[in-house]
């Protein structure tokens, strides 16, 4: 084997994304066909479950989602009533994001969703294993982020 061969199994960045995407991909089964909220729609209402009146560029940050797909998804999202934009009062310029009352509810009935999943998910792993799972996560997530 040389070693400019590259084995994606092995490969830690192909890993972490293969498994993202199966678990976003099984996720998205529990909200897409009851709630018709795509997959980056969820991440932008999951922000803003959390953090009402922020920025596109706040949520494309918490999500780590490209500018232009958080743009998308909230344009989607005002459009089906879920989410409301209203302009900062000291910057007219700068708009702020917030769940309607219909986003605020379907947030309300998908969060025990997602939970429950997560729970399942994490009965996986003993709790030696979680909590390394943990600290591992924060590790490589501070490296990349250059915090």
């Amino acid at each position: 084997m040389s070693k400019s061969e590259l084995h994606l199994e092995e490969f830690l960045p192909y890993q972490l994304s293969y498994l993202t995407n199966l678990v976003s991909q099984d996720l998205a089964k529990l909200y897409t066909e009851k709630f018709g909220i795509a997959h980056t729609e969820w991440r932008v209402m999951a922000v803003l479950g959390v953090s009402s009146g922020v920025s596109a560029a706040f949520v494309a940050e918490k999500t780590a989602m490209d500018k232009v797909a958080v743009s998308r998804a909230v344009g989607n999202m005002i459009k089906n009533d879920m989410v409301m934009r209203t302009f900062a009062d000291d910057d007219k310029r700068r708009s702020e994001l917030s769940l309607s009352s219909k986003g605020q509810e379907t947030y309300q009935k998908i969060v025990p969703l997602v939970q429950k999943y997560e729970r399942k998910l994490l009965k996986q792993l003993d709790k030696k294993e979680r909590k390394a799972l943990d600290a591992i996560l924060a590790k490589l997530t501070t490296y990349v982020s250059g915090d």
